[in-house]
């Protein structure tokens, strides 16, 4: 291959990925065309997508990125899965898929500089939240203490007021009020 079509191949990578600073590394070696096609479509309707690579033009256009952390992780064929809100997701997604698609070997991934090798770690990325989700817990965390405040303050109020309506429906059919 000449050195013009590697640099347009390189061109090409740091162009699709552009802004991405979080990836996953698979292979899909194995994989009939069929299922290569059903595993693009079913991620496509995630967002994710899914680009063979050549390794070691990868490495190069990788280099001073997010994404030069998967090196290491690129040999043999290789396919990177980047897209959707966030690399957990595509873990998720691409985990929940391989029982499709059994011959889908996960090599790896990379999430704020920490990389997650193999089988193992993809699947434990897999649980992470994302970031909304995430959110939401550090959201819930700040606001429980103020909700349990507010229902401890509120409480003798309602009591109060469940009393006095009593009272109100009691003189109003005409009843007596007695002391307790």
């Amino acid at each position: 291959m000449s050195k013009t079509v590697k640099n347009m191949i390189m061109r090409d990578y740091t162009s699709r990925l552009e802004g991405t600073s979080d990836a996953m590394v698979i292979s899909i070696r194995g994989m009939k065309a069929i299922d290569t096609t059903k595993l693009r479509g079913v991620l496509r309707k995630k967002q994710i997508k899914v680009q063979v690579i050549r390794n070691s033009l990868a490495r190069q256009a990788f280099k001073g990125t997010g994404l030069e952390g998967l090196g290491e992780l690129l040999t043999g064929p290789s396919a990177l899965a980047f897209g959707g809100a966030s690399v957990v997701e595509v873990a998720r997604e691409i985990v929940n898929v391989l029982k499709d698609f059994p011959t889908l070997e996960l090599k790896g991934a990379i999430l704020d500089g920490t990389l997650f090798k193999g089988d193992k770690g993809v699947k434990e990325l897999s649980k992470y939240p994302t970031k909304a989700e995430a959110v939401g817990q550090v959201v819930t965390l700040l606001v429980s203490p103020g909700r349990k405040l507010a229902a401890q303050i509120k409480g003798p109020g309602s009591n109060i007021a469940g009393l006095i309506k009593a009272i109100e429906e009691k003189l109003e059919k005409g009843e007596t009020i007695s002391k307790m």
